[in-house]
């Protein structure tokens, strides 16, 4: 196993009690920026002896930011790539190379058509092979890697069943590249791309597990507290065909970079007092105590000493006992945190921001009632339209009672006839996964608008007090959204200006803001 690297960024930790070395940073920038600077020092060394930098590479959401990077070095700092030869990981079966969900496609618009990486040396499964040539393709892509030198750096994710790859649980150790059926919890995970679990593919052709081993280093990549628990299985749990993630604690030069959240379960994280004495602040008091209410399944004020010797929370209750009075300790802080009136009794302008049109009162529709009755301003922003959220049969019925509104009131409706057809052709003819057209689109960001002011209306928000920002960021027409940029930060700028609030809220969905 190789030891921790010795010198790490101010913001970058390592982490005691795993099998494997791991590594936390403080934002996923900083983690994408150290992922793209260790790809690039590989490059660079083999530049400096004329031979390729062969990298084994991965799609989705995780490394979106290190290949943004890795493209900005390109642009700025003048990294070559054109020695790069590059064996992505998988690509879902039955997918032309075209389509949305193409891992091909994918790999183009977020990093291929940005570098100089000559095309022969790309190489991606084909998953739109004939099953009968599959067996040969799978054995060409191993016997081009061995021909390429073997992988200098593998980069992976890992999936919430702890695939890496698509390897699922209890694939073999010695497996090689090939065609393998995905798990439920995968095609449910991948569910959002194709718009509904049933046009997820049912298989995908992916390098095996030996293949991956073989590489001369591995980063994993984990990001958002999702995947906090199978990250914990995977690096302190026992090596386990359960978990296929875990392999590789056998490897020799194997890491694992994740963000806070991500690394949320880890024991130095989530109960560092496990792993030996600690310096026990106010917060890392109430974290254990709360921790013991879990293990014990008894209330606050229900623990005993005995409970805290059972746990080993000694030195806790050394230095800050007895129990009684830790538990009316934290019992106190947690009263603390109730807020009969949360922006106060004088009257205020407040903001929520609710990313879409349903957050604000699922996550704080009882605190939106209590400030409109202390007398408050109540403002609510949606920044999306949350048009993709909208089932197609929904957007189809509001086109049909557009139709009919007209006729019924005598209005012209051969607009409204057009539009109809023209989104049951659009819905009709759509693929799986595909996005709508403009005209679907703005249908369905009819209907959320429709809820979302509904909605608050019931909490006691006035129509005039609700803004629709329908942000540059999410306006991509499918789940992968566009980087923030300048008319983003503009748009929320000028609202917070405009509005001028005493008191902002925000959505805390899992790990954001």
């Amino acid at each position: 196993m190789r030891p921790p690297e010795k010198q790490l960024a101010t913001s970058v930790r390592p982490v005691s009690g795993t099998h494997v070395p791991c590594y936390v940073f403080d934002s996923n920038v900083e983690l994408a920026a150290k992922v793209a600077q260790t790809v690039a020092t590989v490059i660079r060394e083999r530049n400096a002896l004329g031979q390729a930098a062969v990298l084994g590479l991965p799609t989705g959401s995780t490394p979106v930011g290190v290949y943004r990077e890795l493209i900005r070095m390109h642009r700025e700092e003048g990294l070559d790539f054109s020695r790069v030869v590059t064996f992505n990981l998988d690509e879902y079966y039955g997918l032309e190379a075209d389509r949305l969900q193409s891992y091909h496609r994918w790999m183009r618009e977020h990093f291929f058509d940005h570098v100089n990486i000559p095309s022969e040396n790309i190489h991606i499964p084909d998953g739109s092979l004939p099953l009968d040539v599959v067996p040969q393709h799978c054995r060409e892509y191993e016997a081009a890697i061995q021909a390429a030198g073997g992988i200098d750096i593998q980069l992976l994710g890992i999936g919430r069943n702890g695939h890496i790859g698509f390897n699922e649980p209890f694939s073999v150790h010695n497996s090689r590249t090939r065609l393998a059926t995905l798990d439920p919890i995968t095609r449910r995970d991948a569910s959002s791309d194709f718009f509904s679990e049933e046009n997820v593919p049912p298989h995908a052709i992916t390098m095996g597990l030996a293949t991956i081993m073989d590489a001369r280093r591995i980063v994993l990549i984990a990001l958002g507290e999702h995947k906090a628990s199978i990250i914990k299985q995977a690096v302190e749990g026992p090596q386990s065909d359960g978990v296929p993630a875990s392999i590789l604690q056998e490897h020799p030069d194997a890491s694992i970079f994740l963000d806070r959240a991500a690394a949320g379960e880890l024991t130095a994280d989530s109960t560092p007092w496990l792993l030996g004495n600690v310096e026990w602040s106010d917060p890392l008091i109430k974290k254990a105590v709360l921790w013991l209410c879990d293990q014990t399944e008894k209330s606050l004020l229900k623990l005993s000493d005995d409970d805290f010797r059972d746990h080993g929370l000694h030195q806790l209750l050394r230095h800050h006992g007895p129990a009684e009075r830790l538990a009316h300790r934290v019992f106190r802080w947690m009263m603390d945190t109730i807020e009969y009136h949360p922006s106060g009794r004088d009257f205020k302008r407040v903001i929520c921001f609710s990313p879409h049109p349903d957050d604000d009162v699922i996550s704080m529709g009882g605190t939106l009632i209590r400030l409109v009755e202390d007398g408050h301003e109540v403002h609510v922003a949606y920044m999306t339209s949350g048009n993709i959220a909208v089932f197609d049969h929904d957007a189809l019925r509001l086109a049909d009672q557009m139709v009919e509104y007209s006729r019924i009131f005598g209005i012209d409706d051969h607009r409204t006839r057009e539009i109809e057809q023209k989104v049951a052709e659009s819905l009709s003819n759509k693929q799986p996964g595909e996005p709508d057209c403009e005209e679907v689109l703005k249908i369905k960001a009819l209907i959320r608008w429709s809820e979302a002011k509904a909605g608050a209306v019931v909490c006691g928000c006035r129509e005039e007090h609700l803004h629709f920002l329908d942000l540059p960021f999410y306006r991509t027409g499918t789940i992968a959204k566009n980087p923030y940029g300048e008319d983003d930060v503009r748009i929320i700028k000028e609202l917070i200006q405009n509005v001028d609030p005493a008191d902002i809220y925000l959505a805390g969905d899992l790990s954001d803001p």
